[in-house]
């Protein structure tokens, strides 16, 4: 449990930094076409802290039949609902609805930075710590499967990928950092991009974590 402690321990102070909105904390690609205001919403990045081997993230792949994002790798989480105090209220409810994890056995340790999408949400990425055994419950609708990737696959920057994709006339980068037949991708891997440059940036750098 030696390096997963010393993991955290540097995640917590580095999250400790960030100050929700300030600027340069909102990052992403929401255009705000039209003057639109992107809808909140929230996603659980859940670090699981094993006894005998390094911390893995737990992800989930949602079912092929869904109108938004159909089979892709994705944390789990949502848009804020009305009875949401809290994107950690919206974070946790969404675990709990869509994989079964009881909110008594996250530890929240902070947020990264809120990220726009190009589909009009502003995502808060809330970082939790699980300690096993862990249970899920499948919500067969949403998930497809939940599975977990060493922390250490992101932190190797010999499995980042950058690509580019056309979309209405306009040139698009996003991330991407493939595990096996996993594509990570999109959001996904740019929160992931954020968490690689908290753990691995020197102390005068951490707070920039812009990717």
């Amino acid at each position: 449990m030696g390096e997963a402690h010393e993991i955290v321990g540097r995640l917590r102070q580095r999250l400790a930094r960030i100050e929700p909105r300030s600027e340069g904390s909102v990052i992403g690609d929401w255009p705000g076409a039209g003057g639109a205001q992107p809808r909140p919403a929230a996603v659980l990045i859940p670090l699981v802290l094993h006894e005998r081997h390094s911390p893995t993230v737990l992800f989930t792949r949602r079912t092929n039949h869904l109108h938004h994002h159909p089979g892709q790798i994705s944390f789990p989480g949502g848009g804020m609902e009305e009875g949401d105090s809290s994107a950690e209220e919206t974070a946790l409810r969404e675990a709990e609805e869509e994989i079964g994890l009881a909110p008594e056995r996250i530890e929240l340790i902070g947020r990264l930075p809120d990220y726009l999408t190009g589909t009009g949400f502003c995502v808060t990425p809330i970082v939790g710590l699980l300690h096993p055994p862990i249970k899920l419950k499948l919500d067969g609708f949403e998930v497809a499967e939940a599975f977990e990737v060493p922390l250490a696959h992101f932190l190797d920057p010999a499995n980042h990928r950058q690509h580019s994709i056309r979309i209405n006339g306009s040139v698009r980068q996003f991330h991407a950092m493939p595990y096996g037949d996993y594509f990570i991708w999109g959001v996904t891997a740019g929160m992931l991009m954020v968490l690689y440059r908290l753990l691995t940036q020197s102390e005068q750098t951490a707070s920039q974590v812009v990717p």
